[in-house]
């Protein structure tokens, strides 16, 4: 099979997974045999232009036309079988959608985030749930400035939004929603549910397994307030006043709130706070960890850090929300606490940390989960499946595809 990978690539100065699933996407379908080329632009060449080609960027975030001419080209020349989209922002737009119409390629878009129905993608505001757009204009992303904090960044967002709606819902054979709960809000937002599957990412051999109970819990991930890093920042004092958890909390990654991290850690025993690891470095902090913590405070589309840990045998605590309930069997795989609550949060902390046998088998829960629904063969399987549907002009039954 021939494949166009399509993506935007995100800042390397911040972790990114949606960077790693597609190249692993890519590496997993080329060991198998298919060909895959990709088109691809780097927000890290954006500090390279000119004071003037920057300035220009949020006009093309709605519609590049320069990027529909060059895409066409290369679809001409290589004829691939299918085109598979990921991230379109900010340098490619949704103009690769009228690239793929004109050579008559079908497409099928993985959707990582909430971008079809929110301008930001995270269906959340104030560190806050927030619907507000679904379904309708996206005008109170634009009020609220969703984006950023600001209405002048969030506006070519709100604009390629409501322009291109459409575009998408005609535009794209197969919509890979990353999890059944994303799915449902996008049913709910009025996407074509017959086009809507979910294929669940996949997460490759770590090559390291945990050995014996692990001794840290670990946050890896961006530094941000949806992620629920404030959260976890309060209920890891409030049990550090009860005495602690006999274990230190290690906190890995950048984003916006790295200084207060940074800060908030020093001079501390029981928070190290470590900085961006590389991918190996990642795959060693998990093996060592009792535990993987994720109290996201917006509604995960995935959570591919649980996961990673699954695959190490590493249990992990995590809200219970989002897509975070049908990748974490409660008590069983991990624990879920409730959403934004910190005393839930530090409950959680205590009990997968107080009962190292307990802890061990939800572990080895946590890798025959991973076994079975998240390992190379499976994620293979249902992506070349989902192409050859989009190649054939079918349909799924209205339910989806798990």
């Amino acid at each position: 099979m021939r494949v166009l990978v399509v993506h935007n690539r995100y800042s390397s100065a911040q972790p990114s997974g949606e960077n790693n699933v597609v190249e692993q996407e890519v590496a997993l379908l080329r060991s198998a045999g298919h060909r895959v080329e990709v088109f691809e632009r780097r927000s890290d060449d954006i500090a390279d232009r000119s004071l003037l080609a920057k300035a220009a960027i949020p006009l093309l975030v709605p519609w590049n036309p320069s990027v529909r001419a060059e895409l066409a080209g290369r679809l001409r020349t290589q004829r691939p079988d299918v085109v598979h989209l990921h991230n379109v922002f900010p340098l490619l737009s949704p103009s690769v959608l009228a690239a793929c119409a004109d050579a008559r390629v079908p497409a099928v878009a993985t959707l990582h985030n909430y971008t079809q129905v929110c301008p930001p993608g995270t269906l959340q505001r104030d560190g806050r749930p927030c619907t507000e757009c679904v379904g309708t204009a996206p005008l109170p992303a634009v009020r609220h400035g969703c984006y950023r904090g600001s209405r002048l960044a969030t506006v070519p967002l709100a604009v390629s939004l409501s322009v291109n709606r459409r575009r998408w819902w005609s535009g794209v054979a197969r919509f890979l929603c990353i999890s059944a709960a994303q799915r449902d809000i996008l049913v709910r937002a009025g996407m074509p549910a017959e086009r809507l599957a979910v294929k669940h990412n996949f997460v490759p051999e770590p090559g390291i397994r945990r050995v014996g109970d692990g001794g840290q819990l670990l946050y890896l991930g961006r530094l941000a307030e949806a992620k629920g890093v404030r959260l976890l920042m309060a209920a890891w004092d409030e049990i550090a006043r009860d005495g602690g958890a006999g274990m230190p909390l290690v906190i890995a990654g950048a984003g916006p709130l790295e200084r207060e991290i940074a800060a908030w850690a020093a001079g501390r025993d029981d928070v190290r706070y470590v900085g961006l690891y590389n991918p190996a470095q990642c795959r060693q902090a998990i093996a060592r960890s009792a535990a993987v913590v994720a109290p996201s405070t917006w509604l995960e589309a995935f959570g591919l850090v649980v996961v990673e840990a699954m695959a190490a045998g590493v249990p992990a605590v995590a809200a219970g929300h989002g897509a975070f309930v049908e990748l974490i069997e409660d008590g069983v795989t991990g624990l879920l606490h409730r959403p934004g609550e910190p005393a839930s949060l530090a409950s959680c902390l205590r009990h997968i940390t107080a009962d190292a046998m307990r802890n061990r088998d939800m572990g080895q829960a946590a890798r025959r989960r991973y076994e079975q629904s998240f390992s190379p063969v499976v994620g293979l399987e249902r992506l070349v499946d989902e192409y050859r549907t989009a190649i054939a002009g079918r349909s799924t039954p209205k339910g989806g595809k798990e």
